[in-house]
């Protein structure tokens, strides 16, 4: 019994260490992050209730596929104004230098009543707005 767990335990240890020395993986490192224009924005209903999620469609266009999306800044303005901007990685790894759209969301989730004001940065000093009413 001794005998067998020993060497099922080394197996185990040389195969992590097999496995921890594989340079074969495709990991490329974030060099930075950065803010990316929103380019447009789907609000399915203006209209909701409280204590209710719907998620928010946001659309950048990426330069090379060696940007993506990282997240957003949400920043909560007032009690009923919101202002979105979306931040994207770029890594080493190599590129296709071809331009792609990518779409990402925000789910709101309003725990009150009134008119939501949302701002989402277009660049420069450029915002969308959108409004959803919470009933």
């Amino acid at each position: 019994m001794k005998k067998s767990f020993h060497i099922g335990f080394s197996a185990m240890v040389l195969g992590l260490f097999l496995t921890s020395c594989n340079n074969d993986d495709n990991y490329n490192t974030v060099e930075s992050v950065d803010r990316i224009k929103i380019d447009s924005v789907k609000i399915i209903n203006d209209t909701m209730d409280v204590f209710t999620v719907q998620s928010i469609k946001t659309y950048s266009a990426y330069p090379s596929h060696c940007e993506g999306f990282y997240g957003y800044d949400y920043i909560h303005s007032d009690n009923l104004t919101r202002n979105v901007t979306a931040y994207k990685y770029i890594t080493d790894g190599p590129c296709t230098q071809s331009t792609y759209t990518a779409a990402n969301q925000i789910n709101f989730s309003p725990q009150q009543k009134g008119t939501y004001t949302f701002k989402f940065w277009n660049g420069n000093n450029s915002w969308i707005t959108k409004t959803i009413v919470v009933e």
